[in-house]
């Protein structure tokens, strides 16, 4: 299981979380995404087949490119 906790700046309200969470939890492998408005923060869980590369283009892809890990 890997994990990353990185900023997203372009999430401003629920729904961006919603999205974020949504999008990113689809992807085979992911088994957990917390996305945070107050903070625009991002964590997410995965196993293989998922990858970081995936997941950073899923966000990119959908407008909520990742900066910052943390």
């Amino acid at each position: 299981m890997q994990s990353k906790t990185f900023t997203v700046p372009n999430i401003s309200c629920g729904h961006c979380v919603h999205t974020v969470e949504m999008e990113v939890g689809e992807i085979i492998g992911v088994s957990s995404v917390k996305a945070v408005q107050d903070t625009k923060q991002v964590t997410v869980e995965w196993d293989v087949p998922a990858s970081w590369e995936q997941i950073q283009a899923t966000l990119q892809e959908i407008n909520y490119p990742p900066e910052g890990l943390i």
